[in-house]
């Protein structure tokens, strides 16, 4: 982007933010990456045992890493080489640990939050039971609305995040979403958080970048 397309979308993270403020929501806007990683280190530093979403905008962030090195206890149900087993494990424990990081496949203007989750951990997760949950967004994920909202989540980031796990559905062939029942059908779960959740502390950073899906 260049500056001037920075600045709109700059202003419309910060509409956003705003709304989710009024929503209850710890909301921050930030320019870039680096800045979301520092902002949110500080946030978690007193926390001791982290659980991560599938987020490839939270992984990018290089949280994990900075974590393990400083002797954290981290619930990734993505590393390599685990069995199926551990896998549902960490799943489990992501709902139990201090602090719960993911991000969202939508963020309207209007202050909502919308997931689609194929299993359920992360939408579990990030409503009701870790003590710090930290949801990190690109301004791509951001729409003007509620309904403009649920429809990037069918239209956009559903058939995107099943072709980039190679998953065999029918939006992964075609890039359109037919509502189908196969059973790799990763849209099972929709979430939205209409207001923070009355018992959760829940973070949001938004960061002036296409980020995700």
């Amino acid at each position: 982007m260049d500056e001037h397309q920075t600045w709109q979308t700059r202003k419309v993270g910060e509409r956003c933010a705003a709304s989710l403020k009024k929503h209850g929501f710890d909301a921050h806007m930030v320019e870039t990456t680096e800045e979301a990683r520092d902002l949110i280190l500080g946030m978690i530093s007193g926390y001791a045992t982290f659980g991560f979403g599938g987020s490839s905008t939270t992984r990018g962030l290089g949280l994990i890493e900075v974590l393990q090195r400083q002797g954290k206890t981290i619930f990734d149900h993505l590393e390599p080489g685990i069995s199926r087993e551990e896998n549902l494990a960490r799943r489990l424990s992501q709902g139990r640990c201090d602090c719960f990081l993911c991000s969202a496949n939508a963020v309207s203007e209007t202050g909502e939050i919308v997931n689609l989750d194929g299993v359920g951990n992360r939408t579990a997760a990030m409503t009701f039971g870790p003590k710090k949950i930290v949801i990190v967004a690109g301004v791509n994920k951001i729409t003007p609305d509620l309904e403009s909202a649920m429809r990037r989540v069918k239209e956009v980031a559903g058939p995107v995040r099943a072709k980039s796990l190679n998953m065999p559905t029918p939006c992964a062939k075609t890039g359109v979403c037919i509502d189908c029942n196969t059973p790799q059908r990763i849209c099972n779960v929709t979430t939205i958080l209409h207001r923070r959740p009355m018992l959760s502390a829940v973070s949001v950073v938004l960061i002036n970048q296409a980020l995700g899906y």
